[in-house]
């Protein structure tokens, strides 16, 4: 089949923090799924588009006829950490992994086989109330102990990297400046007095991540792994359709009582769950005013000053 990278996937990497080695990947990709799919024998249908903005995921058939998914995805994505996590799971609230995608002339692997799910259909589709009801549930059959020697990040360790875009952009934006000081005010606090738990943590939890499979209603996809505190986890999904909220008149007041009920609902405290709320949303606006994203940006901003 004729092949494209989703123009999604392409403005992601160029706007990223990719290295070298995704620039190169992005470059070779034709060729790297022409030879994916001539090695492992499978049967295209078609690329999922627009799709996600780290991976290219192409829907298949095994060689015996059963559906699949092939993700493929640069090598700052990590897939191997992916991996880890869907194992842990074995199916239980997430896709289910059913094969490494071997790399080119013995390297890493390039990307996983996945359990065909509806990526047409997220819980994104369900009225709001119902849609977080949903994500709530799934993300709660994902927190479970860590596999032994999992090799994976904490908290601490990724919101530190985090931490250090948003000082050197509050130097430079003297408008957000005391969003980024209250985030990273209470991203000290949080860590000065850690929660006593320890999870496998999806790590990019939201909505979008929560597609319709058959033999289950909703599965969680997309993970970027990490441990630490369910707090943490919750934060994305507690920001979700910030750009709704906004566009009312009561968006403060159902902000803060939507991560209330969150964390109420999945028995967290809900200080630490408003503590990440804050730090992840003041985080990803930063992000996307860095990369020109200005419309994506605004929302968020507006969503975090009423934390």
């Amino acid at each position: 089949m004729d092949f494209e990278a989703p123009r999604r996937l392409v403005r992601a990497l160029a706007e990223g923090d990719g290295t070298q080695d995704d620039t190169r990947w992005l470059d070779g990709l034709p060729e790297l799924f022409a030879r994916t799919v001539d090695r492992a024998g499978l049967g295209v249908e078609r690329v999922v588009a627009p799709g996600g903005r780290g991976s290219l995921v192409v829907l298949v058939h095994l060689p015996d006829g059963t559906p699949a998914a092939l993700k493929l995805a640069p090598p700052s994505a990590a897939t191997g950490h992916e991996r880890t996590a869907l194992e842990s799971w074995d199916g239980s609230g997430a896709v289910r992994f059913l094969a490494p995608v071997a790399g080119p002339d013995g390297g890493p692997e390039a990307g996983l086989l996945l359990e065909r799910l509806h990526p047409e259909v997220s819980v994104r589709s369900l009225p709001e109330a119902k849609a977080i009801l949903e994500a709530a549930g799934t993300l709660r059959r994902l927190w479970v102990e860590p596999p032994a020697g999992h090799g994976l990040g904490t908290v601490e360790d990724r919101t530190a990297a985090q931490a250090g875009r948003l000082r050197a952009a509050a130097e430079s934006d003297e408008v957000v400046a005391p969003l980024i000081a209250a985030a990273l005010a209470v991203r000290e606090e949080l860590l000065a007095a850690p929660e006593s738990e320890t999870f496998l943590l999806h790590g990019c939890f939201h909505q979008g991540k929560v597609l319709a499979g058959d033999r289950a209603p909703w599965l969680a996809v997309g993970p970027a792994p990490l441990v630490g505190e369910r707090a943490y986890d919750l934060a994305r999904l507690a920001r979700d359709r910030a750009e709704d909220l906004v566009a009312t008149t009561a968006g403060p007041s159902t902000a803060r009582r939507r991560v209330g009920r969150l964390a109420d609902s999945l028995d967290l405290d809900r200080d630490r769950v408003l503590g990440w709320t804050l730090f992840r949303t003041v985080t990803a606006a930063v992000s996307a005013l860095r990369a020109g994203r200005a419309r994506e940006a605004e929302p968020l901003l507006e969503f975090a000053s009423w934390l």
